[in-house]
């Protein structure tokens, strides 16, 4: 996904290097990520993400360099099983891989999938299949997703399309509606398609061209954790929170606490107190609130206020003799059932950074409708299946009309 690469992407460019976007589009069998999974190769020669989980990587990561060379970007047909002997085991990419190589998007677009990353508001981002391999934006959709082929969100936002002028200063336009197979293909880019711009001509029936003409994604900014405690446990939960997708918000009144300088994971420090900073800036039931102060002055106004609310959920940090007391104080609050004290999941935890991954475990836990049992020990999917509270990512028409959906969990 995007979301997963971006920092990588915004890195790359404010050094002035050249960024190419690996992603996958489509698949006609199982895989271990989700349509939408993407990479970013850099010009300097470092790389990041992954379409397939190591099936695929350092096979696209050739083609990859090869359009930071001016090679042109390309769609791919990538058969993950295509350089094994017989007796080889399988790959768990067990299916043709459509894969898709374009330069990142400059800007405008780039500055609108880093802002709707950060705070919003909810963008689609597309971009075309075949020359020129244009991107574009325009306003999330709302209502029940659809699938089928991608055709953006309408006409691009004013300013928003990209692809249509001069290519960007690494990549030459005169590459842009180039095919790329005038050589060998690389072992597992099979079919008569393999390197080429838009699959002219009939396909081979086991190896899927895409058909749809753009790809989209809708990207919204990521579920908040709101940390109520300008801590060292703090700032753990807000670096490690950053990590998983989290926008991370630290409350805390104390003016000698709430210092920005010490929390780089954090998106903002606010010094205010919790119950006044919820009210005005109320949690959806996709984001998370815990209190760690262990200052029942603060932390009681928190949990009151995110337990009167829709927070999905609510947590608070003690041992069990303080949240016994804890509980006996707020007898009679609203939503109390719902209070997870001690916050986290029983991984032993003793260190800080150990403390924070636990009550992490236990966010994505509640998230996911999980309770963080040993997956050795369950039958249930080892993935959560997509959210569709929100309008889940649209991917492309394989070969039949099958068309294939994720979510961009952001």
């Amino acid at each position: 996904m995007l979301v997963e690469v971006w920092p990588f992407v915004v890195r790359a460019r404010a050094r002035g290097v050249p960024v190419v976007l690996v992603r996958l589009v489509g698949r006609d069998g199982r895989g271990s990520r989700p349509l939408g999974a993407t990479m970013a190769v850099a010009g300097d020669g470092s790389w990041c993400g992954s379409i397939s989980g190591g099936c695929v990587e350092g096979i696209v990561l050739d083609e990859a360099r090869t359009v930071l060379a001016g090679g042109g970007p390309r769609l791919l047909a990538v058969d993950p099983g295509a350089h094994l002997m017989p007796w080889e085991a399988a790959p768990a990419c067990g299916g043709i891989l459509s894969v898709l190589i374009v330069p990142a998007p400059p800007s405008p677009v780039h500055d609108e999938i880093t802002t709707a990353l950060a705070a919003g508001p909810p963008i689609t981002v597309s971009v075309e299949t075949a020359a020129p391999w244009r991107w574009r934006t325009g306003p999330a959709r709302s209502g029940p997703a659809t699938p089928g082929p991608a055709t953006g969100a309408g006409p691009a936002a004013s300013g928003s399309a990209t692809g249509s002028g001069p290519a960007a200063p690494e990549l030459a336009d005169r590459h842009a509606a180039s095919t790329t197979g005038s050589g060998p293909a690389a072992p597992g880019i099979t079919g008569p398609h393999a390197g080429s711009a838009t699959g002219a001509g009939p396909a081979a029936p086991d190896h899927p061209v895409i058909t749809a003409p753009m790809f989209a994604e809708q990207l919204r900014p990521g579920p908040r954790l709101v940390v109520v405690g300008a801590t060292d446990l703090g700032a753990a939960l807000a670096t490690l929170g950053r990590a998983v997708g989290r926008r991370v918000e630290i409350v805390d009144p104390r003016e000698s606490h709430a210092l920005p300088d010490g929390f780089p994971g954090a998106s903002r420090v606010e010094r205010a107190w919790p119950d006044a900073w919820l009210a005005a800036h109320p949690p959806s039931p996709a984001d998370a609130v815990v209190a760690i102060t262990h200052d029942p002055r603060i932390d009681d106004r928190a949990l009151r206020a995110a337990l009167g609310g829709r927070t999905g959920y609510v947590g608070a940090l003690g041992s069990r003799e303080t949240h016994r007391a804890r509980l006996a104080r707020l007898a009679g609050t609203p939503g109390l059932d719902r209070l997870a004290g001690p916050a986290g999941l029983d991984l032993g935890a003793t260190s800080i950074a150990e403390t924070a991954l636990s009550i992490l475990a236990e966010i994505i836990a509640t998230a996911h409708d999980r309770d963080g049992g040993h997956l050795a020990t369950r039958t249930t999917p080892i993935r959560a299946a997509p959210a569709l509270t929100e309008p889940p990512l649209t991917g492309a028409l394989l070969p039949g009309g099958a068309a294939l959906a994720a979510a961009c969990a952001l």
